[in-house]
This record gives C-alpha cells, sequence and structure tokens, in this order.
C-alpha cells in the first residue's frame, strides 16, 4: 500500500504550503488595503486558496494519514505527539479562515500580526511533525 503513502505525503505538502502561503497574503492583502487611498472589496485570492486548495489537501492529508494509521496499526510515543502538532496545525488553518473573514468584513486590526503569529507557529509545528516521523522517538 504504498500508494497511501504517496497520497498522504502529496496532501501533506499540498496543506503545509497553503499553511504557509496563507499567513503571507493576509498579510499581503492588509498591507494592501491600508495603502491604498480608495475604498476596495477585499481580494479573493485568500479565500480561494483557504476553499480550493488547503482545505482539500487538509482533508486528504488527515483522511489518507488515519487509513496508514489503521492499515499499518502504527502506534507509539511519538504518534501521540504527531498528532498533537497535526491538531495546532488545523486550528492554525482554522484560524487562517477566520482572519479571511475579518478582512472580508473590512475588520484588519490585528489580522497582520495573527498572521505573522500563525504562520511562525504553523512552521514550528511542521519542523516537529517532519522530526518525530523520520526520529521516532519513544518508540
Amino acid at each position: 500500500m504504498p500508494w497511501i503513502k504517496f497520497v498522504h505525503i502529496a496532501a501533506l505538502v499540498c496543506w503545509c504550503g497553503a499553511l504557509l502561503y496563507l499567513p503571507a497574503l493576509l498579510m499581503a492583502s492588509v498591507r494592501q488595503r491600508t495603502d491604498g487611498g480608495f475604498d476596495h472589496d477585499a481580494p479573493p485570492m485568500p479565500r480561494f486558496l483557504f476553499n480550493s486548495a488547503a482545505t482539500p489537501a487538509a482533508l486528504l492529508a488527515i483522511a489518507s494519514g488515519t487509513l496508514l494509521f489503521l492499515v499499518h496499526g502504527l502506534a507509539g510515543g511519538w504518534l501521540v505527539l504527531k498528532l498533537a502538532a497535526v491538531v495546532g496545525m488545523v486550528l492554525c488553518h482554522a484560524l487562517c479562515g477566520w482572519l479571511i473573514l475579518r478582512v472580508e468584513q473590512q475588520r484588519p486590526a490585528g489580522v497582520w500580526t495573527l498572521s505573522a503569529l500563525i504562520a511562525a507557529l504553523a512552521s514550528g509545528l511542521m519542523i516537529a511533525v517532519i522530526f518525530l516521523v523520520l526520529a521516532k522517538p519513544f518508540a
């Protein structure tokens, strides 16, 4: 069943890339709104990326990871920590969605700072997942 692992890794790469790009896109859209002299609508790109790429990739990564767990019977302390890091990534994903709504509702206060924090937290969680999967401590 190597195809399950391939699907899982491909979906993770897409989700992690989107999870890093969404905060940068939000920061840019807030900066564009404050720099512009005209009142204009929120850019549609953050919502499109969130709905069309990030969320489906996240769901596919979680579903294929669950399938890997069930098929291969993986277990160990490292897996519990990895799942905790994935829960953190899901929370970062949800926070990005909330920030997209704030930008669309023209309430950009704090979006830039929260986006930077989400990017830093998501990066740390991704590094933790990679370490836990490759090193498998507490096995």
